[in-house]
């Protein structure tokens, strides 16, 4: 404002100054030749006045300009608040202190960006410290076991058996953990496509065929086959693979797992039904949680990663996942993707 101001004055003296000189000439046709001098020496002392005024008026624009972008600076550093700052006002100073208030803005969001990412990562190797103990321990101590006991040709063979196990174990939880990092730190990448839902089940539900007949388990899918949405067939079929995976492992032998799909106007639901041992509704959101597992549930094998996956998968592809569950009857979850 003080800016506006000082400008607004500068220029009303010049146009003065001007209008003084327009008139000045005029009279200059009636004035006698040695009055003439006088005049214009008193017109030329009156320019160099306005002349140096206009420069100091000049300087304290200059170093209030100067002062006003240097406490904006300080302000932004030191994490305080811009007062008298008006972001859409007419003067030089505004205008930078504007793109000064959007770098701070930019640089800030980066900073928490950061943070947030530093806090992710801590957490992932508290995690992965936390899951690769158990198994870590069990392969270590079987190793330790073969290694200063004289065992049987039979006695051996089981306990390599059980290291394959937890090899086994230790290695899905590694490529579960590879996913969930890509997951949180940004890095993971979809290619929709509209191709059709049908094959993508099929790809999901080939996955769990061999636990599924190993449990007696009848499965079936419902899905119209011309029917196309648009999704990435490989991380959905995965999404939607992790859920069917949950449902084998928690329903008991000759239960039964369908799928049944059906187009809304905005969205294609995909449920997937089982007669599995249910879920208490206070668990709802629980469950896809990373590496929750329920105490009724602790001996089953797992490490609670499938349905925290699959929820992020189907949530990047701006999507969602629900669930309804009654206990001993089993559980139903929705997916649903954009049409």
């Amino acid at each position: 404002m003080k800016e506006t101001r000082r400008t607004g004055f500068c220029r009303r003296l010049l146009l003065g100054l001007a209008f003084c000189a327009a008139v000045t000439a005029v009279f200059f046709s009636f004035i006698p030749g040695k009055l003439i001098r006088i005049i214009l020496f008193l017109f030329a002392g009156a320019a160099a006045a306005a002349a140096v005024l206009w420069a100091f008026w000049q300087g304290r624009l200059l170093s209030d300009f100067s002062n006003d972008i240097c406490e904006t600076a300080d302000t932004l550093m030191e994490g305080r608040e811009l007062k008298n700052f008006v972001l859409y006002e007419e003067t030089a100073a505004s205008k930078v202190q504007g793109k000064l208030l959007q770098y701070y803005e930019k640089m800030n969001d980066e900073r928490q960006q950061s943070i947030r990412d530093k806090q992710i990562i801590q957490e992932l190797v508290s995690d992965i410290s936390h899951q690769v103990n158990t198994p870590t321990a069990n392969i270590r101590m079987i190793a330790d076991i073969l290694g200063t006991h004289e065992l049987s040709r039979e006695k051996q063979c089981e306990f390599l058996n059980l290291m394959t196990v937890q090899i086994n174990k230790l290695d899905f939880l590694m490529q579960s953990l590879i996913k969930m990092s890509r997951l949180e730190t940004g890095a993971f990448i979809l290619y929709p496509e509209e191709t059709r839902l049908n094959d993508t089940i099929a790809r999901a539900m080939s996955t769990i065929l061999a636990k599924a007949e190993k449990k007696h388990i009848r499965l079936s899918a419902d899905c119209d086959g011309k029917l196309t949405v648009r999704h990435d067939p490989k991380w959905t079929a995965e999404a939607i693979g992790n859920i069917l995976d949950n449902a084998v492992k928690y329903t008991p032998d000759g239960g039964s797992i369908s799928i049944f799909v059906r187009p809304w106007q905005f969205y294609t639901r995909i449920d997937i039904c089982d007669t599995g041992i249910g879920i208490d509704e206070e668990n709802y959101n629980a469950i896809f949680q990373r590496f929750y597992r329920a105490e009724e549930v602790a001996a089953e094998e797992g490490v609670g990663l499938g349905l925290y996956l699959a929820r992020s998968i189907i949530t990047l592809q701006n999507g969602y996942i629900t669930v309804k569950s009654k206990k001993g009857e089993g559980s139903t979850f929705s997916v649903f993707l954009l049409s």
